[in-house]
């Protein structure tokens, strides 16, 4: 009888861990079932918009302080204005060396962002134009509604078109890079000779 009671009791525990183990093996396979460091993952994290009291101003989003540049930005000191414009166009020149390989690039962003309006050429006959927007000037033989011709226009004239945009032509700052824009402006005095 001794014996029929150990062998019930061995049987039961034999089932009761192979049941906790079945059971516990349902759960996350990677988790060891221990928490060493909770606030790593379990973290109070705060919404751009939401109110945080952990600055002065109880704002989560923060402007960045006065005077700071982001990583990779390029600062170009000349205003949105025809006198920016102007001086621009005396003091600005193009630091990238005039390459095939950049003539190239120029060539491939001046396709992408510019030709829509400018046309393939730079003649002001693009696809946007076709469709009756009105039309920019021929890089070769218009005139710049800011005074002179398209064909004599300079390295910092195009930039800072670019950059800032004119008439109804926007500012690509957001869309191309600095040195693209460089590219492009080597380029756009390729066509300029057309």
């Amino acid at each position: 009888m001794l014996a029929m009671n150990k062998i019930k009791v061995l049987g039961t525990t034999a089932f009761v861990i192979a049941a906790s183990i079945i059971i516990t093996s349902c759960k996350d396979k990677r988790s060891t079932g221990w928490e060493y460091a909770p606030n790593m993952y379990e973290h109070t994290a705060y919404e751009y918009d939401q109110p945080n009291n952990n600055f002065k101003d109880g704002k989560t989003a923060q402007v960045p302080p006065a005077g700071t540049i982001p990583v990779g930005f390029k600062r170009f000191d000349y205003p949105n204005t025809k006198d920016g414009y102007e001086l621009a166009g005396t003091e600005v020149k193009n630091p990238l060396p005039l390459t095939s390989t950049n003539l190239e690039d120029g060539k491939k962003l001046f396709t992408t962002f510019c030709s829509p309006c400018h046309g393939i050429n730079g003649q002001g006959d693009g696809l946007v134009v076709q469709h009756g927007y009105p039309p920019p000037p021929s890089y070769s033989k218009g005139q710049s509604s800011r005074g002179g011709a398209m064909k004599d226009l300079t390295d910092g004239k195009i930039y800072h078109t670019i950059t800032y945009g004119v008439n109804a032509m926007g500012s690509y700052a957001s869309q191309v890079a600095p040195e693209e824009r460089w590219k492009i402006v080597m380029y756009v005095h390729h066509l300029q000779t057309l």
